[in-house]
Formats: C-alpha cells, structure tokens, sequence
C-alpha cells in the first residue's frame, strides 16, 4: 500500500504564490516518477507538470507558461509544486500522482483558489 498526501493549497489573489507539497508514504522507496494534476469544476482532469526518471526529467503543460516549478526529493520521498504569479484560471483543485515502477499512487488533491 502506498499513500500520497498533498498539501499547501488555499486561497490566494492573482498574482501571488503557493507551494504544493506532495508525501508518499507506505510500500514506496523511491518516487521514478511524480505529477501534478488539476481539475476544475465541471471540467476534467488535466495534466499540470511532471518529474520523472534518475535524470529528473521535467516537462510542464503549455499554459503553465513558465510560472511553475516541479521538483521531488527522493529522501523525503515527496514531490513539490511551486507556482507562480497565479491567475484565476488556475482554481481547481489539484492531485499529485506518484510511481516507483508502474503503478500510479493519487492523492486526495488539495484546493487551490485564486481570487481576481
């Protein structure tokens, strides 16, 4: 069994920033690969950014357009998500995923809420 934590949501005005944290925990000794998710009301799931492989390969959706940072620690076996200069399109609530091998662990997700 692998849980997966995330934290660090809340509400915020445009502009401002947060820092996502996601902590796996369990049957789990390494993350090879670590997401972030997001889903709005009435809209469906969507890729947000991604960290994977020894090398830390990264790769972000376009509308993230440079304001977020993904990274991991593999020690603390977590997964972080450091966004800027939020905007209101960016409301939704947010999961972080995790994989050692080939089995993909969520989270609960936590809300994000950019005011205007």
């Amino acid at each position: 069994q692998v849980q997966v934590v995330e934290s660090g949501g809340g509400l915020v005005q445009a502009g401002e920033s947060l820092r996502l944290s996601c902590v796996a925990s369990g049957s789990i000794d390494s993350i090879n690969f670590g997401g972030w998710y997001r889903q709005a009301p009435g809209k469906e799931r969507e890729f947000v950014a991604s960290i994977s492989g020894s090398a830390g390969i990264v790769y972000y959706a376009a509308f993230v357009k440079g304001r977020f940072t993904i990274s991991r620690d593999n020690a603390k076996k977590s997964v972080y998500l450091q966004m800027n200069s939020l905007e209101p399109e960016d409301t939704a609530t947010y999961f972080c995923a995790v994989a050692e091998r080939g089995t993909h662990y969520w989270g609960q997700g936590t809300q994000v809420t950019v005011s205007s």
